[in-house]
């Protein structure tokens, strides 16, 4: 996909394309200038051996927020293989992303490795959501490596990963790590009218999770949050956004 000022203080989609598992639809938009995409799974993956990937791009000066009709399920395939889901991201000079995906769930028996990488032009504004849910309702963990790569301006932002499941670091989910927590998921905030900050820890009940917020250069923020479940991960993260310009 990639999106480009139309002239009208609005926000054109001269390209919307999507083939395969992943089908783009352009959504309604309240009114603020920007264009709108839902990614809408149109069959069961990834499965194992699947290599998915998503590209989209933003123009100088144009707004875009994605998001999807669901959060996608990694599913074991038939012959024990690794799926990898791989994203794009390119924003230009005073031009908006809001990656807003729903969650990532890792069905038992999966293996799934996610790459997100995204290139920030100096001026560029981006909120990016990423949620991992760690096997559906009553079940044991799949396996999933998750990494995420900002560059603001040619420069390293930030480069994590996060392995989880069976086959990934020993103790993954002991107290030094997840806790038992079955959802794990992070909030960036990248834009140049941030101000300083200093980093704290979420002060919440114990039963919904932990939440801490990082100051970053850039500036940036980055809010990282583990929960019992999705709901409280949701929660745990969407208590941030009204503290982030346009949130």
């Amino acid at each position: 996909m990639r999106a480009v000022p139309d002239g009208r203080a609005g926000t054109a989609l001269p390209l919307l394309a999507g083939e395969g598992p992943l089908a783009l639809r352009r959504t309604g938009s309240p009114g603020d200038g920007g264009a709108h995409v839902t990614v809408v799974g149109a069959m069961t993956a990834p499965l194992g051996g699947d290599r998915l990937r998503i590209e989209a791009e933003v123009a100088p000066g144009a707004r875009l927020t994605v998001g999807a009709s669901a959060a996608t399920v990694s599913l074991p395939g038939r012959d024990g293989e690794q799926a990898a889901y791989d994203v794009r991201l390119a924003v230009g000079a005073d031009a908006e992303l809001r990656w807003l995906p729903e969650p990532v769930i890792a069905a038992r028996g999966s293996d799934l490795r996610m790459t997100t990488r995204v290139r920030l032009a100096a001026g560029a504004r981006l909120l990016l959501r990423e949620e991992q849910i760690l096997g559906r309702y009553g079940e044991p963990a799949g396996r999933l490596v998750t990494r995420l790569s900002v560059e603001l301006d040619g420069r390293p932002l930030l480069d994590q990963e996060l392995s989880f499941g069976p086959g990934t670091a020993p103790g993954w989910d002991g107290p030094a790590v997840l806790g038992g927590h079955r959802a794990v998921g992070q909030l960036l905030l990248v834009a140049p009218e941030l101000g300083e900050e200093k980093a704290e820890l979420a002060d919440v009940p114990a039963e919904y999770g932990r939440a801490a917020l990082t100051p970053l250069a850039g500036p940036a923020r980055l809010v990282t949050a583990i929960a019992p479940d999705g709901h409280h991960l949701r929660r745990l993260l969407d208590a941030y956004l009204h503290r982030f310009p346009g949130g």
